[in-house]
């Protein structure tokens, strides 16, 4: 890795962190859920991108839509994403660039196993104000960094329109 690449993994790293740290909810229920899985449809609908969009709270999967051009390997995806997200408490897309800018490679050094958890951007932490994490809303069908961009994108607009 060149020092190009450390100093954008650095500068990424910081990027993610301070959306995580911007886009907090004050709640979160099965409406919100709703809402939310809609807006992500909508807006992928109106670009024609082929993703699996699911959003789950506490363990359960709150909504799930897989969108023209998607296949069913971008649902196991989502899953792995959440999975890291639910461990970690963190995105998905963090995860893995913390990683990298460590060092070191999430999939042969985390002692995980990569069939169950996928530390690449697409998942994001749901998090409430006062109470932390309880749940991931996650993208999966594209590059690891549009997957996460799209995700970032609609969360704000969830947050602005509350």
């Amino acid at each position: 890795m060149s020092a190009t690449d450390d100093t954008h993994d650095t500068d990424l790293l910081a990027r993610l962190a301070a959306d995580e740290d911007r886009l907090v909810l004050d709640r979160f229920d099965d409406d919100d859920a709703w809402r939310l899985g809609r807006l992500l449809v909508e807006r992928a609908r109106s670009r024609d991108l082929p993703v699996a969009i699911a959003i789950r709270r506490n363990g359960q999967r709150l909504f799930h839509a897989a969108l023209p051009g998607s296949a069913a390997d971008h649902d196991a995806w989502a899953q792995r994403k959440m999975d890291v997200v639910d461990r970690f408490n963190r995105s998905s897309y963090f995860v893995g660039t913390q990683w990298r800018v460590n060092g070191g490679d999430f999939d042969t050094q985390s002692r995980l196993d990569p069939r169950a958890y996928a530390a690449h951007g697409g998942a994001f932490p749901l998090r409430v104000r006062g109470v932390g994490v309880v749940g991931a809303v996650a993208v999966s069908g594209l590059p690891q960094e549009d997957d996460h961009a799209l995700v970032v994108e609609v969360l704000a607009e969830f947050l602005a329109q509350a």
